[in-house]
């Protein structure tokens, strides 16, 4: 097999893979997909509301003395990565890879749960990241300038900070700890990572570093915007360092609830996947003896003459029934 023909199956699926198919695409059970998760979808959306109420409460005014300031007085900069952008590498990048792995594949499960994963892993570092930002209150390292832009300095009669500065930027200079940018980033791009392993199949122990690679750059993209966010001196290093284990924590279990480790044999499909293909095969033909030989019957007709409804075996599927 030439190297054209490797970069197409790792996408598009082997001959063992192919076989195994069940054939459900968004056309054919895509409604039936999101119905049966519609509590995860309505749970992001809670997730999405809690994260704009974090945002809004603000965060705790810790106390900060005139002898703390030595670390504090780094000057103001720009973000080398714009807020904006975050979204864009960390969720719409890897759901763009998910769209052109299912034109390659056709398997509407390997869509729905790729990006219901990535949501939850982003939404739920969101929420833990900020409400952790909220309570800690740590002053980032240009705290000093954010509270007196003049350069002139006051203290009350505690010694704490008396700041005549712009309210917004108060407010977001006790948001240092730990890094939203830098748990942003592990999160879309550390489940992206783990959703790449699994479909090139990086562990199969062929030894193709090459794969390896292709693993690891997202995750070199992630800890390089945790650098950046230290080089704008918008974050000490803790806070990089913290809010990558905590992205990286939450991308690596969000992952886990809908694929097997990257590791394993079937670490190129989502568990649905699996549960559907073998439903599929014991739903195509039943057989059972009878006086004269086999007699194939579809369980459908069976089920219909029992209850008189058509049954929906791919509900039994995702929920785990067979």
């Amino acid at each position: 097999m030439g190297w054209k023909d490797k970069i197409r199956t790792v996408f598009q699926g082997n001959t063992n893979e192919i076989e195994l198919g069940c054939g459900h695409t968004i056309k054919s059970h895509g409604s039936s997909v999101a119905r049966i998760h519609m509590h995860d979808w309505l749970i992001l959306l809670l997730l999405v509301v809690i994260e704009v109420v974090l945002y809004v409460v603000g965060p705790f005014y810790r106390y900060v003395g005139k002898d703390m300031m030595t670390d504090l007085k780094y000057p103001m900069k720009d973000n080398t990565v714009p807020v904006w952008s975050v979204p864009l590498y960390a969720v719409v990048l890897p759901i763009i890879i998910f769209l052109f792995v299912y034109l390659r594949r056709r398997d509407v499960y390997d869509l729905h749960h790729s990006i219901l994963g990535l949501l939850f892993a982003v939404l739920i570092t969101a929420v833990i990241t900020d409400a952790i930002k909220n309570g800690v209150g740590r002053p980032r390292p240009d705290f000093f300038w954010r509270c007196f832009p003049d350069g002139k300095d006051e203290y009350d009669q505690w010694g704490d900070v008396k700041c005549h500065g712009k309210e917004s930027d108060i407010k977001e200079g006790h948001k240092s700890f730990p890094s939203g940018h830098t748990s942003w980033s592990f999160a879309g791009l550390g489940f992206l990572s783990l959703y790449l392993a699994g479909k090139i199949k990086a562990f199969d122990r062929r030894g193709h570093v090459a794969k390896l690679c292709i693993v690891l750059l997202p995750l070199l993209m992630a800890s390089l915007v945790g650098v950046s966010r230290v080089d704008d001196y918008w974050h000490h290093w803790q806070d990089v360092f913290t809010g990558g284990m905590i992205g990286l924590f939450v991308a690596t279990f969000s992952y886990l609830q809908f694929f097997p480790a990257p590791y394993h044999t079937e670490g190129w499909g989502p568990y649905a996947y699996f549960r559907a293909v073998e439903e599929v095969r014991s739903s195509r033909q039943h057989v059972h003896p009878t006086n004269g030989g086999l007699e194939v019957e579809r369980p459908e007709v069976q089920l219909n003459q029992r209850s008189g409804t058509t049954p929906n075996p791919f509900e039994d599927v995702e929920y785990g029934r067979m």
